[in-house]
């Protein structure tokens, strides 16, 4: 006797498909709306780590 615990409904697979499409979706348009101020943090990120190098010691 199979356990009910081992069926997947068929439908799963549909509901998994639109979970990561609207989660990649997601994430294409957070990257989008907040690209200018990802850009500006990792130039902040890279000048303080240049200038941590260039400190004499």
């Amino acid at each position: 006797m199979h356990s009910p615990l081992n069926y997947i409904d068929p439908n799963t697979g549909g509901i998994l498909f639109q979970f990561l499409a609207a989660a990649l979706a997601g994430a294409t348009g957070f990257l989008l709306i907040f690209s200018r101020r990802i850009r500006e943090w990792m130039a902040r990120m890279r000048r303080g780590s240049k200038r941590d190098d260039e400190t004499p010691q």
